[in-house]
């Protein structure tokens, strides 16, 4: 094998111009007639029995030149690679050239890990959101506890916002009784939204024992079209009133809904984990800042092959997240109002900044010289095994040792990123943060939990 040319451009695109010698193709040619002889038909020989030069005379000299590029040309390509220096991202365009009893010759065409160029990564400034809980905050937080801890009382009163009425009800379209329309014994949270619209509202004033004629016209979308835009006549009987009786706020309050024995101590509990909780997000959110200015100081063109990539990884495991919370991934699309080609788009461009930032890491890894111990990286395999509940042998399989020492060289080179950058309580203006692309947010882990809860939460209708 010889590697003749190294061509690169700016795009990362590398053309290697590749050489098989006469020897080394005769032996795959070789190989090649022993492989697909049987497949040949030779007058006078059985078949696969036939001797090659006879097979040749009869099929062409070139018979087996197509199997023996076929077969011989990615050990030779892998070879140009390794001796080209070179890292490929994506599989490689191949044009060949010529070929005959003196060899072939071809060009790999494929796109490359590009090296970054980084200006300053040391001494950088990030916002850094301040940590203050509230006693605002902590009260809130206590009064949804006594929210989540309050019985329902009967009350002797007529109904209103709020409360919970108990009631049959059976409605008619011009008359006539629908499927659906009837049930015994069905709770309401008034002002709730989750009957139809002005079902509940049509409730309020109304007081255990008494019937009620609520008129209403389902909406325009209802699932059930033969209902859909149509007005009904729901009879309703109100069976029971109840009221949310809260507790005290005292210290029985706190024995009841913790391990505390006095009110003072729970508020102390709950502004302690508030305080972690924002500490946690403060943290997140200046390590954020400080890759979008690791990325604002990097050049480097990402080829798309490395963003695509990436982009398939993330949508990967958002639908993984999402499974998670039992959630179906077009549920998820319509909460937030995308289509999935608008979601893939935002996918790709926080995939190529994460890039460009793992690349700008790489860089100042060997920069600053930065290894990898043997220590670290079986530490690192034995973490993942733990995880996981697998052997370690069976995770040095899985997991390729190159891409783990440099994922370990890219945390540590973040790690001294950090260490050397100055955290700024002045939050920034808004900004484009580019990197030969412009950077679009996908909805943060917050954002998609808040989804799956509104999800969950879905109005139900009559």
């Amino acid at each position: 094998m010889a590697l003749k040319a190294v061509e690169r451009d700016e795009k990362q695109l590398v053309t290697l111009t590749i050489e098989v010698g006469a020897e080394a193709f005769e032996e795959a040619v070789q190989q090649a007639y022993r492989r697909g002889v049987g497949r040949l038909n030779v007058p006078g020989f059985r078949r696969g029995k036939a001797p090659r030069k006879m097979v040749e005379a009869m099929y062409g000299p070139s018979v087996f030149y197509e199997d023996a590029v076929k077969a011989s040309y990615p050990g030779v390509y892998e070879q140009a690679v390794a001796e080209a220096g070179v890292e490929p991202v994506e599989q490689a365009d191949i044009e060949l050239m010529e070929v005959g009893p003196e060899g072939y010759s071809f060009k790999a065409r494929v796109h490359v890990r590009p090296e970054a160029e980084v200006g300053r990564y040391k001494g950088l400034t990030a916002f850094k959101p301040p940590v203050e809980v509230t006693g605002e905050a902590v009260e809130s937080e206590l009064a949804r506890m006594r929210a989540r801890n309050a019985r329902l009382v009967s009350v002797d009163r007529p109904a209103k916002d709020g409360d919970t009425v108990t009631i049959d009800y059976e409605g008619a379209v011009d008359g006539v009784p629908f499927e659906g329309g009837k049930a015994e014994n069905t709770r309401i949270v008034l002002g709730s939204g989750r009957f139809i619209p002005g079902f509940e509202t049509q409730l309020v004033g109304r007081a255990a024992g008494e019937d009620a004629c609520v008129t209403v016209v389902f909406p325009a979308e209802y699932h059930a079209p033969e209902l859909a835009g149509r007005e009904a006549v729901f009879a309703v009987h109100v069976h029971e009133v109840k009221e949310s009786e809260e507790p005290e706020l005292d210290d029985e309050f706190a024995k009841d809904v913790s391990e505390f024995d006095t009110l003072d101590a729970l508020r102390a509990d709950i502004r302690a984990k508030m305080t972690e909780q924002h500490e946690r997000a403060s943290n997140e959110a200046y390590e954020d800042a400080l890759v979008d200015e690791l990325v604002a100081e990097t050049r480097v063109e990402v080829p798309d092959a490395m963003v695509e990539e990436e982009a398939g990884s993330m949508l990967e495991r958002m639908r993984g997240n999402l499974s998670s919370h039992g959630m179906d991934f077009d549920t998820y699309l319509n909460i937030l109002g995308q289509t999935f080609e608008t979601l893939c788009d935002e996918l790709r461009a926080k995939a190529r900044r994460r890039v460009t930032a793992d690349l700008a890491c790489e860089k100042i890894a060997a920069l600053e010289k930065i290894e990898i111990s043997e220590e670290m990286m079986t530490a690192e395999y034995e973490t993942f095994a733990e995880q996981v509940g697998k052997p370690v042998g069976e995770i040095r399989q899985i997991i390729d040792e190159k891409d783990l020492r440099r994922r370990l060289a890219v945390r540590q080179a973040m790690a001294l990123v950090r260490e050397h950058a100055t955290p700024s309580a002045a939050a920034p203006a808004a900004v484009e943060v580019t990197s030969q692309g412009a950077e679009a947010e996908v909805p943060t882990e917050s954002a998609r939990k808040k989804a799956v809860q509104e999800a969950q939460a879905a109005p139900e209708g009559a």
